[in-house]
């Protein structure tokens, strides 16, 4: 799907790569799955119910995988956003994870490239996301990407004794 170059101390002669996911990318989704998170970005309980396959959810068309010299670094989890037909042009990003040895390297920023891509080839209007209000490093790189706040739900969610707001963000294509 697209290329692109890691800025980091690794040899250059590899680019990222951005693909569609396949069952293979199972066990290294799941992987990157079960260390990404943390209070500030995801829900605890979500790691608790994270087993034996990645695909639970929604199966590997709906996932952008970025690889780097064979080895699976990030995912984007890109979904229509209603299933009705008044609603088709919009899409959805559930999920964007980045293994952490990867991380600080334009992974997320290229899936995000490519998932705006995938959105003009699917004849999408728009891509829009929740965001929790304490992830700033992720609200940061949406909006650098173009993403807006569309609304904020305050107290939407307690986690770990704290009151988080959900953040909606929107790009248009």
């Amino acid at each position: 799907m697209s290329e692109h170059r890691l800025p980091d101390d690794r040899s250059t002669d590899q680019p990222l790569t951005v693909r569609r996911a396949v069952e293979a990318d199972d066990a290294a989704l799941l992987a990157i799955d079960r260390t990404a998170w943390d209070a500030s970005s995801g829900f605890p309980s979500y790691l608790e119910t994270i087993k034996d396959t990645f695909f639970v959810r929604c199966g590997p068309e709906a996932h952008l995988v970025a690889e780097y010299d064979g080895e699976v670094v990030g995912y984007l989890r890109l979904e229509d956003k209603y299933p009705f037909p008044e609603g088709a042009g919009v899409l959805t990003i559930n999920g964007l994870a980045v293994a952490q040895s990867a991380r600080g390297r334009g992974v997320a920023s290229t899936l995000l490239t490519a998932a705006a891509t995938e959105g003009r080839l699917r004849d999408a209007r728009k891509i829009s996301l929740h965001v929790h209000s304490t992830n700033t490093a992720a609200r940061r790189l949406y909006e650098r990407h173009g993403y807006v706040i569309e609304g904020t739900h305050p107290n939407e969610f307690l986690i770990e004794g704290t009151s988080v707001a959900s953040v909606d963000m929107a790009k248009t294509l």
